[in-house]
């Protein structure tokens, strides 16, 4: 973050002042010398950047499959160096060869069209909630977005279950990269996203989707709406997809059958009704 000189123009008068802004920097992600995505992404929580979009965009099955992790920093951004099994190297090289072209942010590594919407894992039923659950979440993650409230120019993705409150949040000016970022902390924890909610700051596009069932979260929640293939791809996942969720309600587009008037009773815990995150 920096301190950023502006110039305002407001009730008919210009004056000079300044404003915190988040950086944006060239994250290169390198699988055994050769590089399969460059993303520009606020340069915290790098670690666990490189773990989940490794295991989102199904490099890896899990996370001992990287068997070493370098953040380098050089003149023009940041280089995540990993290293991995031979076999999953060579599988690895075989798909770079067949790279067509550039691709856009959340596409990084993707040679087809079929592979651009390909099925996301289906995700098991798994427990339920309450209405009660998704509003309390929605109320936890506000107060936690640190970056958000000096910027307000970041996304967030958190994990939140009824007996911890929210367990993780991670910040980034792009969405696909929060949601990394999430997916990499509970691996590195080995939090199971099947016991909760995973939320986001953003609208809901497919990769968002692709990338919750890949974590094997059950209900994705979002304050902004989905687009249409984002509802069918959840639909086919299994995923409870609940978007435009704000203080006053959410709304339910597939798979309701999780969201129950009385969910199963709560675990009892000194955390359960106070924020808490790594």
């Amino acid at each position: 973050m920096r301190i950023a000189d502006r110039l305002v123009w407001r009730d008919g008068a210009l004056t000079e002042g300044h404003r915190r802004v988040p950086e944006e920097t060239a994250v290169a992600l390198t699988y055994n010398g050769g590089t399969q995505a460059v993303m520009m992404a606020t340069p915290h929580d790098l670690s666990d950047f490189a773990i989940g979009f490794s295991l989102n965009e199904g490099l890896i099955r899990s996370r001992d499959d990287i068997v070493s992790l370098d953040i380098v920093e050089l003149d023009d951004g940041i280089e995540l160096r990993m290293w991995l099994p031979d076999t999953l190297a060579e599988r690895l090289a075989e798909r770079r060869r067949n790279i067509a072209g550039p691709t856009g942010c959340g596409l990084c590594g993707i040679d087809s069209l079929a592979e651009a919407v390909r099925p996301a894992a289906h995700v098991p039923a798994g427990r339920r909630f309450a209405p009660r659950d998704i509003m309390a979440a929605l109320a936890a993650i506000e107060p936690l977005q640190k970056l958000n409230h000096e910027t307000r120019a970041v996304h967030a993705a958190a994990f939140w279950t009824p007996a911890r409150g929210i367990v993780s949040l991670r910040e980034d000016v792009g969405r696909h990269n929060a949601l990394d970022k999430l997916a990499g902390h509970l691996a590195q924890t080995q939090t199971a996203a099947s016991e909760g909610l995973v939320i986001m700051t953003s609208r809901v596009s497919v990769e968002l989707v692709q990338k919750a069932a890949a974590m094997g979260a059950p209900v994705l929640v979002a304050v902004s709406a989905p687009t249409a293939l984002a509802i069918r791809m959840a639909e086919a996942a299994g995923i409870t997809l609940i978007a435009v969720a704000r203080n006053d309600g959410f709304e339910i587009f597939t798979h309701p059958d999780r969201i129950v008037a009385s969910a199963e009773p709560r675990a009892q815990s000194p955390q359960t009704d106070k924020p808490h995150v790594a």
